[in-house]
């Protein structure tokens, strides 16, 4: 019985309307048919009620489970500034390379959970997982970056265990990041970036142990 549904979280602006929007559907729509969920066809109709009235910035949260149901909640957003630098740090918890519902956006979310948790917010903006074999992977909420002097983006591979995020997959088509593997020591010999469609790039400097 698969008891997790997917998750797609939006940001909506007043006059530019969902960022990212044919993204995220492509990703749920994919997502869908490869675990064997229904097709989402009332997503567009869902997201669109969830904000008719909205005034100001909106982060949207859309879930979709085995049964095809959709819910969808939003509450107030508010962008970071551009010069937004975070504080990030590694976690003890490791992700396993070999589970693949590690690619998918769920509600299955202790592991994150875990490494969050290792760090007050006062500590840590958001928290790096590492997998087995000790690779970069993805941040508990965000995609991870990292700007080696090569003139592109480097960011680690699915393969390594974590999502394939939506800026993640927006950088790579714009031709602004490219697929590679990460280690602790390539983080620190070069400029490191995290972000998500929600919130953007943002620039963060790791502090170890």
């Amino acid at each position: 019985m698969i008891d997790f549904s997917l998750i797609e979280t939006l940001r909506w602006q007043p006059g530019d309307g969902f960022i990212r929007l044919r993204l995220h559907l492509a990703r749920l729509s994919r997502s869908a048919r490869r675990l064997g969920f229904q097709q989402p066809i009332d997503a567009v109709a869902r997201l669109d009620a969830a904000v008719a009235n909205a005034a100001g910035p909106l982060r949207v949260r859309l879930t979709f489970d085995a049964q095809g149901r959709i819910e969808v909640t939003s509450a107030a957003f508010v962008p970071l500034a551009p010069d937004t630098n975070w504080t990030v740090r590694i976690a003890e918890t490791r992700l396993d390379s070999t589970d693949k519902l590690l690619r998918f956006k769920t509600t299955r979310r202790a592991v994150y959970e875990a490494a969050r948790a290792e760090y007050t917010s006062a500590e840590a903006d958001d928290v790096i997982l590492l997998n087995e074999r000790g690779e970069v992977c993805e941040g508990t909420i965000t995609s991870i970056f990292l700007d080696d002097g090569n003139g592109m983006l480097r960011t680690p591979p699915t393969s390594c265990g974590l999502l394939a995020g939506v800026l993640r997959t927006e950088l790579i088509c714009a031709r602004k990041a490219r697929v590679g593997r990460l280690t602790l020591a390539d983080l620190d010999a070069g400029t490191l970036y995290t972000g998500n469609s929600l919130r953007g790039l943002i620039r963060a400097d790791l502090l170890r142990n």
